[in-house]
């Protein structure tokens, strides 16, 4: 049947999409006509506080009330003030650096990329196939996963690695011969099945990157902000990229926002040159409130270290899964509040498993294509609500695996 909504779906064709209507919600819940869900995706990775939080939406109210309306030349300060903290938080070499606010994740991987351009004059990208960037045309070139190939031919000039080899990535950048612009990596690839990067890697990007005057960008928008237990995941490896971009924490869901962070040494580069971006409500006021607010939360109630001290809450688990399944479950691993593991399902128990999942009402990432489950619940999930969903999940998967056998 049709959907009769009036508006388009995304990510699916219209015919077979069903939206489902949220009406409300509470902490790690939302609600739906149907009842609570436990929420262990956080929305679409972007909800770390949850639901409803009381001072979330006071800091958006007042702002409103203050300043609702603004241009891309205008200067408030909600909007100094996000800057200045984002730019504490972020590396030392950030320390004096600036920042590009856009509306979202897409847009800041977007003007990275031009940025990219005009500090270097090369117009070459680097990126891994497995990687997801953003759906506009630009991050989607970036993109290495099934979402890019159906909207090719996109931007020409994107290079990719097959696999977390610094030396592969080397030796695409020398026979290049110092074309590539920059090297957008994301510190782990939550979307595509959270994959921790082996020891040393980094360093060698880092190194490789600078040997062949490529930028390295760390793109940030899923891990940064408190994800992993740190304020970017990049910082677990021990180097400082050039440029971060970040959204879905930076406002916890509760606005639209993303940001480049940009390095003093890249910033210093449009003190005498034009930087060719901008867009009409780049850093719009509700959205700078919400992120003062989101990571004055985050600071007060030291919920990165919340995440970091409920990384074992989260992985054991399903490490207790994994050895109670060998052979449908595998590879537990995470860090953080950011988890996956692998299942070996046939397509009918992929099926039960959602059915299973929506029965009792657990919001995670169970997807057949990439045969993972991915979670990432929001930072203030309680102990209890986390033991009790990753129960439920795990009840669903062996109820599902057992049509393997």
């Amino acid at each position: 049947m049709t959907t009769t909504d009036p508006y388009f779906h995304t990510w699916s064709d219209q015919k077979s999409a069903r939206g489902r209507e949220v009406i409300g919600g509470s902490g790690a819940w939302f609600e739906t006509a149907e009842g609570r869900w436990l929420d262990l995706g956080s929305g679409s990775f972007h909800a770390a506080l949850g639901y409803a939080h009381p001072r979330m939406i006071a800091a958006i109210e007042r702002q409103a009330r203050a300043l609702c309306v603004s241009s891309a030349w205008t200067s408030f300060p909600a909007k100094r003030e996000l800057a200045a903290r984002l730019l504490e938080l972020a590396p030392p070499s950030f320390r004096r650096g600036k920042v590009f606010f856009t509306l979202g994740g897409a847009e800041a991987v977007e003007n990275a990329m031009k940025m990219a351009r005009l500090v270097t004059g090369k117009l070459k990208f680097v990126a891994r196939y497995r990687s997801y960037h953003g759906a506009s045309l630009g991050a989607l070139s970036l993109t290495g996963d099934y979402r890019r190939p159906p909207l090719e031919p996109l931007l020409p000039g994107v290079l990719r690695l097959t696999d977390d080899s610094a030396d592969e990535l080397g030796e695409t950048l020398a026979g290049e011969g110092g074309r590539v612009a920059g090297v957008f990596l994301e510190p782990i690839p939550g979307a595509n099945g959270v994959h921790i990067p082996p020891a040393g890697f980094f360093t060698g990007v880092r190194a490789a990157c600078d040997r062949h005057g490529a930028l390295l960008v760390a793109d940030e928008v899923l891990t940064g902000l408190g994800r992993t237990g740190r304020a970017f995941a990049i910082e677990h490896e021990g180097i400082e990229p050039d440029l971060i971009t970040v959204a879905k924490a930076i406002t916890a869901g509760y606005a639209p926002l993303g940001a480049v962070l940009v390095s003093e040494t890249i910033a210093r580069h449009f003190d005498d040159n034009v930087l060719w971006a901008g867009l009409t409500n780049y850093a719009h006021p509700l959205g700078c409130a919400a992120g003062v607010e989101a990571l004055a939360i985050y600071a007060e109630e030291r919920l990165f270290e919340r995440a970091q001290r409920l990384q074992e809450s989260l992985l054991g688990p399903l490490r207790a899964l994994a050895a109670r399944a060998p052979g449908a479950v595998s590879n537990p691993r995470g860090r953080g509040l950011l988890a996956a593991i692998d299942l070996a399902l046939p397509p009918d128990a992929w099926k039960q498993l959602g059915a299973d999942l929506e029965a009792r009402r657990i919001h995670c990432f169970a997807a057949a294509k990439r045969g993972t489950v991915v979670l990432a619940p929001p930072y203030v999930i309680g102990e209890e609500e986390l033991a009790a969903g990753l129960a439920g999940l795990a009840e669903a998967i062996e109820t599902a695996a057992r049509r393997r056998d």
